[in-house]
């Protein structure tokens, strides 16, 4: 898979909640993980937070899932799972 082509939003977004999982992750992981630049991470961290995907543990210092950003993920997933089935066999 090449990393660097051309993602969508919410291909981003399905992948910061990813990294983020069950155990947290600090922006460093987060910005390594997912490929982004410092800015563009901290717009999509800005993002996942305004819509309540995720949550900063200020006494942890990590970004942790919440329970909205486990259910976008889930539904993500079979999406992107039920349009793979969909694609023509070339």
């Amino acid at each position: 898979m090449d990393k660097m082509k051309n993602r969508s939003r919410l291909e981003i977004i399905s992948m910061i909640l990813e990294t983020v999982g069950d155990s947290g992750a600090i922006q460093a992981k987060i910005m390594y993980k997912v490929y982004l630049s410092f800015l563009q991470m901290k717009e999509y961290l800005s993002e996942t937070m305004r819509h309540e995907l995720i949550v900063y543990d200020e006494r942890a210092q990590i970004y942790r899932i919440t329970e909205k950003g486990k259910r976008f993920l889930e539904l993500y997933r079979q999406m992107t799972e039920s349009i793979s089935m969909t694609k023509p066999i070339l």
